[in-house]
């Protein structure tokens, strides 16, 4: 299993007086990326989120590209692009500049999002959300294996284009973030690999296991093999009792910024995320007793490298860990990526997993 470092650069109003600067934010985010393959991590996965609602990154492409001039051999992700909010034309360039100037490093990872609010800017229709990232994924999809292409569809449509410049890869991977079952058996349906949140795949499918089997079955059944399934998990080597319980009230930190962004009303949600109704409830009673490692995984190095091994076992391809979340100031981040890869890395194999 490959291990790659992940952050949402949360921030949101809800902080208050313990907010970070955001731009102060965005070149720790850098700096981290950076450090990360001095580390061994596998990979960088960072988000897009707009007018710290809840992130401060609005363009992935941009901070990976910088990463990718001071990087030898990390690959880079976001983590994900919100597909409706931009021109699928315009994602798919942006991410083969990025392939074409990181020699091949480029990972592609896209998803609906589920905050109204950047929607509501952008002037998206966030009841259309579904058919809008389905259409713009399979225009991408065309556009890097084509080169040259034109479409009619119910959203988007636009002559013959040559798109420039094309991916160094040649099949440059694409991941699908999907909480639902539904997204999650479309990208299968469309050939394309996986991203889960933990606490999705646990209450939709019972366990990951079952959600990696649920799309490896339906890739199988419309003739894709050897698709892979990443998942996102919160971490921290801790060395004591206090510093484990300091770690999950920062969760619980993150989700006081993470619940105004999930639709709260399920009869104003559209049909295919009202599901995130549940979640929000489940999200306010929280407290740490709560906490499961179904979604954060804290404790001694002992006990974190245990159930990475489990998790390895349900047949994830990669896990991407988040360190920052609640507020974690960059020297602390650092160390934390510090304890991590010298206490729990040596367990997985990331030498064969970076050929």
């Amino acid at each position: 299993m490959k291990i790659g470092y992940f952050t949402l650069t949360d921030n949101p109003i809800e902080y208050g007086d313990t907010r970070k600067d955001p731009n102060q934010m965005v070149k720790d985010l850098a700096e981290q990326c950076i450090y990360a393959e001095d580390l061994g991590f596998n990979s960088v996965w960072v988000p897009e989120h707009h007018f710290s609602a809840l992130g401060v990154l609005p363009s992935p492409s941009i901070l990976l590209t910088y990463v990718a001039s001071k990087t030898k051999k990390i690959k880079l992700a976001p983590a994900t692009v919100l597909l409706p909010a931009s021109h699928p034309i315009k994602i798919a360039e942006e991410y083969a500049l990025l392939d074409l100037l990181s020699d091949g490093r480029a990972i592609f990872s896209a998803g609906r999002g589920y905050d109204k609010r950047e929607y509501d800017v952008f002037g998206v229709d966030f009841n259309k959300s579904r058919e809008i990232f389905f259409e713009g994924l399979d225009i991408i999809q065309k556009a890097w294996k084509q080169g040259t292409l034109s479409h009619e569809g119910e959203i988007y449509s636009f002559p013959e284009i040559q798109l420039t410049p094309m991916p160094v890869q040649e099949h440059l991977p694409i991941y699908v973030a999907a909480f639902s079952r539904p997204s999650i058996e479309k990208a299968a349906q469309m050939g394309e690999n996986v991203i889960f949140a933990p606490f999705a795949a646990n209450m939709v499918f019972g366990t990951m296991e079952n959600a990696i089997n649920t799309f490896n079955d339906v890739s199988a059944q419309h003739g894709f093999t050897g698709k892979k399934a990443s998942c996102s998990y919160f971490i921290n080597v801790t060395e004591s009792a206090e510093e484990t319980e300091k770690t999950k009230q920062r969760m619980l930190k993150y989700f006081t910024g993470l619940v105004p962004a999930f639709p709260e009303d399920p009869a104003k949600a559209p049909p295919n995320i009202r599901y995130f109704a549940e979640i929000v409830e489940n999200l306010k009673s929280m407290t740490t007793s709560h906490l499961s490692d179904k979604s954060i995984i804290v404790g001694d190095a002992e006990y974190v490298t245990q159930k990475l091994k489990e998790i390895e076992k349900t047949g994830l391809d990669e896990v991407i860990l988040y360190f920052d979340f609640g507020g974690l100031s960059h020297l602390e981040t650092m160390k934390a990526m510090e304890r991590f890869s010298k206490h729990v890395m040596p367990h997985f194999n990331q030498e064969e997993a970076l050929v």
